[in-house]
Parts: C-alpha cells; sequence; structure tokens
C-alpha cells in the first residue's frame, strides 16, 4: 500500500503558465492538489489530470469579493494531510478556517500570495496583518512585498520569497533556436527600432501614452516602430489615435497571439518592451527572451514582476502619465549598438536563470517544506 500524501495544495482556479510549477510540486513532493472550480476572471485553467496527485475540483460560491471553497476546511481533519500549502487571498473565508483548524491541530500551513501591496488602507492592514499571523511561513512573489511586510512588523524568517515562472523550459527551448530575423524589415519596409507591447488592449495598459511617445519622437527626428500584439476588447479608441497622428507606417496591431515560437521571435527581435500601464508576468515573458521593458513608476500598481526590471540595466520606469518622460525613457534603449544589445540580453536572461524559473521555485519549496 502506497503512503498517502502529507501535503495538501489547495489553490483558486490555477492559471495555464501554472502549470510547469505545479507539474514539478507534483513529482518531486509528496502531495494531493485540490482547486476551485471557477472564478470570478476570465482565467484559462490547464488540465489537472495532467497532475497525478489531483483530487478534485471543490465548488466555489462567490459573493461579491468574498469566496468559499466548499469542502476545504474538512480536508484539515484528513490526518494523513500534515502541511496544507494554499492561495493566500484573505477574501477567502474558507482559507481562514483552514488557517484556524490547522493552527488548533498543530498542523502547518504555508500561504502562497501578493502580500502587501503598498496601497493597503488601516481595514485592510488589519485585517491582512490578522489573516498572515495565522500561517506558519507566507510565499511571496517577490522582495518588494517582502519589505513592506517587514515594515509592518512580520518577522523576516516567516517571509520567503518563492517569485513567479512561466513555462522556462519549453521558452529556453525555443530562444535556443532564435537568430536576430528581419520580421520587422518585411512589415514596416524600414530599419527602425522596435518597441513591442504583449497583453490585453486595455485602457487601464495606456497604450495611448505609448503612441504619443512615437508621436513626439517622431516628430524629433527620431523615429521607430510600435508593434501591438493582443486583442482589443474595450474598443480603446487606439486605431484612431495613430490615424489621426499620422502614425500607421509605424505601427503595426498585430492581433492576438498564442503560438510561444512566433512570440519569442517578435520578442526577441524587438528593442525594448513597452507597458504604459500597470504590467505583471510580461516582464517576465519579455526577459526570457532578451529584451528589457519599460514601464511606469509607481510600484503599488503592479504585479510584483515588475521588481525584475533593474534600472537603466534590464529597463527603465518613467514618471507615471508622462509622455515626455516615457519617450526619453523608451529612446534609451531604442537603436544600441548590437555589442550593447547583446549584453542587455545575457543580463535579462540572467534574471530568470536566477529567480523567475520553476526550478529555481521548487528548490525554494522543498526548503521551506523541510
Amino acid at each position: 500500500m502506497s503512503k498517502k500524501p502529507t501535503n495538501c495544495c489547495l489553490f483558486n482556479l490555477a492559471h495555464h503558465y501554472r502549470k510547469p510549477i505545479y507539474k514539478l510540486m507534483d513529482s518531486e513532493l509528496c502531495c494531493d492538489f485540490y482547486f476551485a472550480d471557477r472564478s470570478l476572471s476570465d482565467v484559462k485553467k490547464f488540465d489537472y489530470s495532467e497532475l497525478e496527485g489531483f483530487r478534485k475540483e471543490l465548488k466555489a460560491l462567490f459573493v461579491n469579493k468574498f469566496s468559499y471553497q466548499r469542502g476545504a476546511a474538512s480536508l484539515v481533519f484528513k490526518r494523513h494531510y500534515q502541511k496544507f500549502i494554499l492561495t493566500g487571498e484573505p477574501y477567502c473565508i474558507s482559507t481562514w478556517f483552514v488557517l484556524l483548524f490547522a493552527k488548533i491541530l498543530g498542523k502547518k500551513t504555508y500561504l502562497w500570495t501578493h502580500g502587501w501591496y503598498g496601497r493597503e488602507g488601516i481595514i485592510k492592514t488589519i485585517i491582512k496583518k490578522v489573516f498572515f499571523s495565522l500561517c506558519t511561513k507566507v510565499l511571496l512573489y517577490g522582495d518588494y512585498a517582502r519589505n513592506l511586510m517587514i515594515k509592518e512588523g512580520f518577522k523576516p524568517d516567516k517571509l520567503v520569497c518563492i517569485y513567479n515562472s512561466l513555462d522556462y523550459d519549453k521558452q529556453l527551448k525555443i530562444r535556443e533556436k532564435l537568430t536576430q530575423s528581419d520580421v520587422y524589415k518585411k512589415h514596416f519596409g524600414n530599419d527602425n527600432p522596435v518597441a513591442v507591447y504583449i497583453g490585453r488592449i486595455q485602457k487601464i495598459k495606456r497604450l495611448d501614452l505609448a503612441v504619443e511617445a512615437l508621436n513626439l519622437l517622431n516628430n524629433e527626428g527620431k523615429s521607430f516602430n510600435l508593434v501591438v500584439i493582443g486583442k482589443d476588447n474595450e474598443n480603446t479608441g487606439l486605431e484612431k489615435l495613430v490615424s489621426d497622428y499620422g502614425l500607421a507606417d509605424y505601427v503595426w496591431f498585430y492581433g492576438p497571439c498564442y503560438e510561444e515560437e512566433v512570440l519569442g521571435e517578435l520578442i526577441y527581435n524587438a528593442d525594448v518592451c513597452v507597458t504604459p500601464g500597470n504590467i505583471g508576468l510580461t516582464v517576465i515573458h519579455s526577459f526570457v527572451y532578451g529584451t528589457p521593458v519599460v514601464t511606469h513608476n509607481d510600484f503599488t500598481k503592479h504585479g510584483p514582476e515588475f521588481e525584475a526590471i533593474e534600472e537603466g540595466v534590464t529597463g527603465s520606469f518613467f514618471d507615471q502619465g508622462s509622455t515626455a518622460d516615457l519617450s526619453i525613457k523608451l529612446w534609451s534603449w531604442l537603436g544600441l549598438s548590437e555589442r550593447d544589445r547583446e549584453d542587455i540580453r545575457t543580463k535579462c536572461y540572467k534574471v530568470i536563470e536566477e529567480k523567475y524559473n520553476p526550478h529555481t521555485q521548487i528548490l525554494t519549496i522543498k526548503k521551506v517544506l523541510g
């Protein structure tokens, strides 16, 4: 009779990008997986049957922001489960019950979470302090949140940075085959440097600022091309703005793309990736193909991956909302010498290799669980 797993993973509906780290946990840790059966956001999940330790989807109930995973709390009372790794979301009421029951029973709990954003008000601060005090350790996506939590009084040894990752192994195989191509010269018919945006085309992403920066620099005789990869679901009016400025020859609305080989070539051959609005995993996606990132400087609004950017080394932060500053920061990364461009690639690769991949994550998880 095989030994029953001692680790229980209780997660929200899992994004498809999490499959690599979950598969590593599945193969290298003794754990069972339980996922919520739905989410309020538009999330593409992977096939959980690929995990040998997958047990079931728990019915998720929602009332406004609050949720409850039916059957989650009862798992604490299964004797063979001694350690619980949970999505650290204070709005999930069932997670509170798991934390409380586990504490009473002397079992260990680990909250995998964003932690602190830096924009918490008084009430949210109090709730979060109580919530995170109930677990054994907090697994955080980055040092920014960790430093904020230390300032809030949390003990440093309770806070462990686990960072984040995409499908690193697949992307690495693609990257190894990439070389500089004429994909952009063929489309634009010029040798201008290229800035690329990848993601949903939303008003919150402030792509209007990128178009305005293009217009400003173009008027100064500093031409570059802008490539927008993604789908416009919000009728942002971006194409009209491009037309009004007379920039149609310099902007490529590529549309949505989900083929990693194609995305790899487009990112690799760009000079810089730009997201004038809030950014998150796009930083990791861009760095894995060696392309620096420019985004705004209000860190409280970003996803945790923003901190992978080192000013002047692997990207830049511009003054939020400022077209003038965005144009300056963008131009500093455009049209660099081949030698400088290769040096930047190496520095971007290094960030991913050291922190933002499933292999470093699984080592951290193993160390934490003991």
